[in-house]
């Protein structure tokens, strides 16, 4: 079994992306366009629609229900899924709704109902993590002939899942204050070995026989990462690690936390690389190194900052601002000149008409902040002191520095530790809890 410690809170998502606040809150999904457009459409899949792909304990599994996934898939990633490339998915993407409808069968089972209000408000989270209005969502969705219920039904099973693993942990799955301290003690006993902050993609193998069906569907989602699919959108589709609730993110991780085959990957790989499929106990995993350090130690730069965004109501022509864009350009350089706290810059946020844009991004690690001369602008501005306009075709915005520390990001404590202890058992007995369940069930595949 693939052994990791997890990092970020359990929380339903379809995608996740890394990124930088300040220009634009980060949206998880891209608007629906060309790169939809080549799945196949309705009058396509219509004839085959009801064709039963795989029988699971009497439920049906139907070609309408993983092209719907594919869709989805091609939703959230922003990319072209051509008919050939469809097929190719198909097994994968058949096992995964076979998976969903074990673990939906078992939730069933335990009396563990998950109401339409608690869907409704994983939707209504999307959106907002999205900038869509209410309903945004299922227009997207329809608008690439995508059925709402595909997306809603993935997410009745994911919180249905997660329910159920809670309850079969129960309170004694807490670690122990002894674990805590035992655990970090051995941290402070790794200070200065190296770290990798890693995502993974899981497909498990149960059937000898698929193996090289499998492997081939492994590299076509290697193949999609390397051509610009976010490495979060592809875990959270296809990943069956409990991390796929989290974009597959693995967090930091050291040798021991690792399988030997994937650890002797990722110590050779440089930062930003995608490995080739690795082969592990129970099937393959994709991996992605983010970033290495050094155990106990990560200094950085964190700041606390302000922003006030005046949108233009069209597109700018620098040659011709219009009486609007002249105004909001003003507004903006009295604040700079004005503004001698962060309060203020606030304010005048709230006031501004740019709320797609908030005032406040949060903690920022300087070293992260891209483009590079947006980067240095921050690091050379004063806390209190506000930076000069900054223009763009769809607005101008001031910005000021809140605060600036140096923090050690790779200090451990205590409750951090516990964290990581329960999510890894959360991790195992979903695995083992899966096995199981495919062990016990009833699955006819029909070609």
């Amino acid at each position: 079994m693939p052994r990791h410690l997890s990092a970020g809170r359990a929380r339903l998502r379809v995608a996740t992306r890394a990124g930088f606040a300040l220009l634009g809150t980060a949206a998880t999904l891209p608007a629906p366009g060309p790169a939809a457009a080549q799945l196949p459409s309705q009058s396509q899949v219509a004839p085959q629609g009801n064709r039963i792909v795989a029988v699971v304990n009497g439920d049906v599994v139907s070609r309408a229900d993983v092209v719907g996934r594919a869709r989805l898939f091609a939703l959230n990633a922003g990319i072209a899924v051509a008919p050939e490339t469809l097929e190719r998915l198909t097994p994968q993407v058949t096992r995964l709704l076979v998976d969903e409808r074990l673990r939906s069968q078992e939730v069933q089972r335990r009396r563990l109902p998950v109401t339409d209000a608690e869907v409704a408000e994983a939707v209504a989270e999307l959106e907002r993590r999205n900038n869509l209005q209410p309903g945004g969502l299922r227009a997207q969705l329809s608008q690439i002939g995508v059925q709402p219920r595909v997306l809603y039904d993935q997410i009745r099973v994911q919180i249905g899942w997660g329910r159920l693993l809670r309850q079969q942990l129960g309170p004694s799955a807490q670690p122990t204050d002894a674990e805590v301290e035992q655990a970090m003690r051995a941290a402070q006993a790794r200070a200065g070995q190296p770290e990798f902050q890693v995502s993974e993609i899981f497909i498990p193998v149960d059937d000898p026989a698929t193996e090289g069906e499998t492997r081939r569907f492994v590299e076509e989602v290697i193949r999609q990462l390397r051509s610009g699919t976010p490495f979060p959108v592809a875990a959270t589709q296809f990943s069956q690690a409990q991390t796929a609730l989290q974009g597959g993110d693995l967090g930091w991780v050291r040798r021991d936390d690792l399988d030997p085959e994937v650890f002797s990957v990722v110590e050779r790989m440089p930062a930003g690389a995608i490995s080739n499929p690795i082969r592990v106990p129970g099937g393959f995993q994709i991996v992605a190194l983010r970033a290495k350090r050094e155990s106990g130690r990560d200094m950085a730069t964190m700041l606390s900052l302000r922003q006030a965004y005046f949108p233009f109501s069209t597109t700018l022509d620098p040659n011709n601002p219009t009486p609007q864009q002249r105004d909001q350009v003003d507004r903006a350089q009295r604040l700079a000149q004005e503004a001698r706290n962060c309060n203020a810059v606030e304010q005048a946020a709230s006031r501004s008409g740019g709320g797609e844009r908030p005032s406040d991004p949060g903690q920022i690690r300087l070293e992260t902040v891209t483009p590079p001369p947006l980067r240095s602008l921050l690091a050379s501005l004063q806390p209190g002191k506000a930076s000069q306009p900054i223009l763009t075709s769809e607005g101008v915005m001031v910005m000021m520095v809140c605060s600036r520390e140096q923090k050690n990001l790779a200090e451990l404590t205590p409750e951090q530790l516990k964290t990581q202890l329960l999510r890894d058992r959360v991790e195992n007995l979903s695995r083992q809890l899966q096995r199981d369940l495919r062990r016990r069930a009833n699955i006819e595949m029909r070609s």
